[in-house]
């Protein structure tokens, strides 16, 4: 259950004695101090930039101008947790690149950049001077009332103190009866002093949040959600592989050599005939039982990484095959898995339909990207419309932020290409971390 905001909190009869209209007056001094902040930063950043642009220098200082809003948008959102304990998202996205300039260059682009700047104006001119006058008149009010015996024996010498300024306490009686009044009237602003803090807490969430904050962590989590069952498939096959390998393979191997020795003692017709049929019935199925377990996850993939698991399945196609790769070393374990099915599938399709004579498979890393092409000389003109192969590949690299590319015009030659995202230095190592990372978009697919 979520904790109550503070309009919850004030319809509430318990409100004077909770704790919020501490935090509303904690809530609105804060915002007094940081809008004085905001402003002096704000007045010496335009005018010590305007200034000295002329000299480049204060092009930087503009620059700083412009994203002052980022820091202080921040801030408020954490300072909102004083009254509305709902979290404001951070409509911000992570830059594509590592570095200033790409954080920048992001920074710039996004819409949230850009109204945070002007919630920064409007706070460090209008918004915490509002602030101030509210805070302002309920201590000058209590406060006075209260100070009033204080102001008689002290200012006044005994005899008579200034009320704030609107009447005169000519005795001890009337000073302490308008300390009486302020202690009163104390708890009776508090609820207008929250109702402020409410309303300007409210204020901030409708500038601040992003407008489409509930559209953007939906797509979140599907991807998320995309990831996770990608990734549970793909143990799940393990799964199956492993069982396969470890389980009835050995038991077809177990079989096929007593068969052999069966037939070795028992040669004769027909008991030899039929063992000999069921030795060769065995070897058939146990052949088929590799294929099938290279199929759903090849180990040469798992030892040796990428570029050994292509040249094996360029060395069991039908079509020769010349496979040129240049990679730094291994690859997260879903970059190589998504590109390996990806290029069986390709090849697959070649052997098939395009009557080409030779393919060529070229591998590499360009610009944090694995590109992967696949190319045949073929009579092109492919229809790939039809099959769920190439939508089933698609979507595994569509997961990892990837783009597949399929151009066959007539005459060909078919040219099949993917794009997955691996940055430099992402290794194998965590791949659900890996996958996370990478935003989840619809595949590119073309075809001419």
């Amino acid at each position: 259950m979520h904790s109550p905001s503070l309009w919850q909190a004030l319809r509430a009869p318990r409100y004077l004695r909770s704790s919020w209209p501490w935090r509303s007056a904690a809530y609105l001094l804060s915002g007094v101090s940081v809008g004085l902040v905001t402003l002096v930063s704000l007045l010496l950043l335009v005018v010590s930039g305007s200034v000295l642009a002329v000299v480049v220098i204060g092009v930087p200082l503009l620059l700083i101008f412009v994203l002052a809003g980022i820091p202080l948008a921040a801030l408020e959102r954490r300072r909102l947790r004083l009254v509305d304990p709902v979290v404001l998202a951070d409509p911000h996205r992570e830059p594509d690149g590592t570095g200033l300039a790409a954080w920048v260059r992001v920074r710039l682009k996004e819409p949230a950049t850009w109204r945070e700047l002007g919630y920064a104006l409007l706070f460090a001119f209008v918004l915490w001077p509002l602030e101030a006058l509210a805070l302002g008149t309920v201590l000058v009010v209590c406060g006075g009332l209260l100070a009033t015996p204080v102001v008689m024996a002290t200012a006044g010498g005994g005899e008579e103190a200034r009320v704030l300024k609107v009447w005169l306490a000519e005795s001890y009686p009337q000073a302490f009866a308008a300390a009486l009044i302020g202690a009163l009237l104390l708890p009776v602003l508090a609820y207008p002093l929250g109702v402020v803090a409410a309303g300007r807490a409210a204020l901030t969430r409708q500038l601040l949040s992003s407008r489409d904050a509930s559209v953007d962590s939906r797509i979140q989590e599907l991807g998320r959600s995309r990831v996770r069952l990608v990734d549970a498939f793909e143990a799940e096959r393990r799964r199956i592989e492993r069982d396969l390998h470890d389980g009835a393979q050995q038991r077809l191997v177990a079989l096929s050599m007593t068969l052999g020795l069966a037939r070795l003692e028992n040669p004769g017709e027909p008991l030899g005939g039929l063992l000999a049929k069921a030795h060769d019935e065995a070897g058939t199925v146990l052949v088929e039982i590799r294929e099938l377990i290279r199929g759903i996850h090849p180990q040469v993939l798992t030892d040796r990484g990428l570029k050994d698991a292509v040249e094996d399945v360029a060395d069991r196609s039908t079509v020769p095959v010349d496979v040129r790769f240049e990679l730094p070393g291994r690859l997260p374990e879903p970059v190589e898995t998504a590109a390996y099915f990806a290029v069986s599938e390709a090849l697959a399709n070649v052997a098939k339909h395009s009557g080409a004579e030779r393919a060529e498979v070229c591998g590499k890393i360009a610009d944090g990207e694995l590109v992967v092409e696949v190319r045949d000389d073929g009579a092109g003109g492919a229809d790939f419309s039809g099959g769920t192969g190439l939508q089933g590949v698609a979507d595994r690299i569509s997961v990892l932020d990837g783009h597949l590319v399929v151009s066959s015009p007539a005459g060909g030659p078919t040219v099949f290409r993917l794009r997955i995202p691996c940055p430099p230095g992402d290794t194998a190592t965590d791949t659900a971390a890996t996958a996370t990372a990478l935003s989840s978009r619809t595949p590119t697919r073309t075809r001419t």
